[in-house]
């Protein structure tokens, strides 16, 4: 008798988000650098337009077949897109990285939220409870002043910039298997670029002399940018929206290790904080992934004849 094999089974295209969310973690001590040499509209704008050619000389073959659908579904996202990592890249300018990466992380229990309030489809109790614990750590992770609701204007950006990021996920999954990956992912990514150019006027940011280290890192950054985009337009094709949100809990994980390892020390209180925030974001996926392996493993057994 075969006993069942309970190690988790990791598909390719869960090791490649596993991948990307490593990469992800990364970038906002990279961003952090980049603010002392540059406004965080410009930059952004900087880093998604290198995304941008660097995705489209890859897909110059498929670019002519672009449908009104995927240009759509481009302008949404990479609106969203804009606004997640321009306000995030705000916050930045005054909230360590670390600190950053697990108020982002709130765009998980968001996910639900939005759902309800734009869907009307109402959380269920482990999305309740997982939003419960995730704001219960943004308290403790703001400190003796976020207690109160008083919440620092970087903190309130990088707040925002969660709800937008929730929105992306929303909308990718959306459109997932309706749109070309390639031809979808320039259009948002190249959005993304334009829009936040167009707000270096109205934030009345000065345009940043040349520098090395700020054209390096917006390369660098949007070469990750265009993997990141790449992947989870090409991963969530595959994988449900329930495993690669528990996939990406692990990215603030990761920007606190980098940051420890930059220097960055946050209090006691606030790596609680952290931690409430990360276990808010698995709980509130929980019950649903249990009845997704459930489903799947009813369909691996063999059917009647």
């Amino acid at each position: 008798m075969k006993l069942p094999n309970r190690l988790p089974r990791v598909s390719k295209a869960e090791a490649v988000l596993i991948f990307i969310t490593m990469l992800w973690g990364g970038t906002f001590l990279l961003v952090q650098h980049a603010m002392t040499v540059s406004g965080p509209m410009f930059f952004v704008g900087l880093r998604f337009a290198a995304a941008a050619l660097l995705v489209a000389l890859f897909s110059l073959k498929v670019l002519r077949d672009l449908t009104w659908l995927e240009l759509r579904a481009g302008v949404f996202i990479g609106t969203a897109i804009m606004l997640g990592y321009g306000l995030q890249t705000v916050g930045l300018q005054t909230i360590p990285s670390s600190q950053s990466a697990f108020i982002t992380a709130l765009y998980v229990p968001f996910v639900p939220l939005l759902q309800w309030l734009v869907l009307g489809r109402r959380p269920g109790l482990m999305p309740s409870l997982g939003i419960m614990l995730a704001f219960s750590g943004l308290m403790l992770l703001s400190g003796p002043q976020g207690a109160a609701l008083n919440f620092s204007p970087g903190e309130i950006a990088t707040i925002i910039s969660a709800v937008a990021i929730a929105a992306e996920i929303i909308m990718i999954s959306a459109y997932a298997g309706q749109v070309d990956v390639r031809r979808v992912t320039v259009v948002q990514l190249a959005t993304a670029s334009l829009l936040a150019f167009l707000m270096v006027v109205p934030t009345g940011e000065r345009i940043p002399d040349f520098s090395w280290l700020l054209l390096s890192t917006a390369i660098g950054l949007g070469m990750m940018s265009a993997v990141i985009q790449v992947a989870m337009n090409w991963a969530q094709k595959s994988v449900s929206p329930t495993r690669a949100t528990v996939i990406y809990a692990g990215e603030p994980v990761w920007a606190g290790i980098l940051g420890r390892l930059a220097g960055e020390r946050l209090p006691g209180l606030a790596l609680l904080g952290g931690a409430l925030i990360v276990a808010g974001v698995i709980v509130s996926e929980m019950k649903k992934r249990k009845a997704e392996d459930a489903e799947q493993a009813g369909d691996a057994l063999p059917k009647a004849d």
